[in-house]
């Protein structure tokens, strides 16, 4: 199958990083190559760029895309390694900036095998780095009843948690789900059937991706590792495609560029200086046009800081 990748937002988070020769960028998450491509064209000729995916079909198409530029290093491993894979490579700072795609791509949902999708028959999988043994099968056949109402809650901010969450574990003893279709009719035959233009099952299936790949904990763990690594005036740009992220990242944004944390009855502030300065207090979302020609990008919110200490 094609790699298939829609670039949400290219555009707007790459001018975000205010790109420049010389310097040193990451692209957190490469995907089909197209924040990076951009990136590329615009640190010439002695800008570096290290870009991580742990999706093997996205390092070969973004490889090919990408052959004819010597400047970038493709490192297949997961962003939250920055630190060590950094170090590794000789790099002390990020002078340049840092870009966030997150979530799951075109070619992740599409390709029918992934099992990202509930209108797609599939294994159960939803695994973004295809060699790891932990999958959505596991989730749904060995969570307990309590736990998947918890990550469906948490996770999805699904209202019907705990009647799926039952009604998986009722189908299981009798035999083991299996695919999407089956994990999808499931949850459309036990809930109540609602007028609205989002399938049933959306929510319990990104709580599941969201399990299964850890994404919040490696977001905010490794935005964190960023910081530690920015030069002063390294731009940090981070893409973010439903609320859990955004509202993640505005968090983390905002107390690292808040000049006190100290409580209302303390004397003395001795808070260190703020790390951050806020590029956009607003995210910035598609433009009309891109959301006509790709659709989900209309959940897409960018956000953007600056090192400054």
């Amino acid at each position: 199958m094609e790699f298939k990748h829609y670039t949400v937002m290219k555009q707007e988070a790459v001018d975000a990083l205010e790109c420049r020769s010389g310097r040193v960028y990451v692209d957190c998450t490469l995907g089909g190559g197209g924040h990076s491509e951009l990136i590329l064209q615009r640190i010439q000729p002695d800008g570096r760029l290290v870009a991580f995916d742990i999706d093997q079909d996205a390092i070969d198409a973004a490889s090919e895309r990408l052959k004819d530029y010597k400047n970038l290093t493709i490192v297949k491993a997961s962003y939250t390694n920055i630190k060590q894979t950094l170090a590794e490579l000789g790099i002390e700072k990020i002078t340049g900036g840092v870009l966030f795609d997150l979530g799951a791509s075109y070619h992740q949902f599409n390709k029918a095998n992934r099992g990202f999708s509930f209108s797609k028959e599939a294994p159960l999988d939803m695994r973004f780095n295809q060699d790891a043994d932990f999958s959505a099968y596991d989730v749904v056949n060995g969570y307990s009843e309590n736990d998947l109402v918890q990550i469906f809650s948490e996770y999805g901010e699904e209202r019907f948690s705990k009647r799926i969450a039952k009604k998986i574990v009722e189908v299981r003893k009798a035999k083991n789900i299996e695919t999407t279709t089956e994990l999808a009719d499931l949850i459309v035959n036990c809930t109540p059937h609602i007028k609205t233009s989002i399938h049933p099952a959306t929510r319990v299936f990104q709580a599941i991706r969201i399990e299964v790949n850890q994404e919040l904990t490696n977001v905010k763990n490794t935005l964190n590792d960023v910081l530690d690594l920015l030069d002063i005036n390294a731009i940090i740009s981070v893409i973010s495609f439903h609320s859990l992220e955004d509202r993640l990242v505005k968090n983390l944004f905002r107390y690292h560029s808040q000049k006190c944390h100290c409580e209302p009855n303390q004397m003395i502030c001795k808070c260190p200086p703020p790390k951050l300065e806020l590029v956009n207090k607003k995210p910035i979302i598609a433009s009309d046009e891109e959301i006509k020609l790709n659709p989900p990008s209309r959940s897409a919110k960018l956000r953007i800081a600056r090192c400054i200490n």
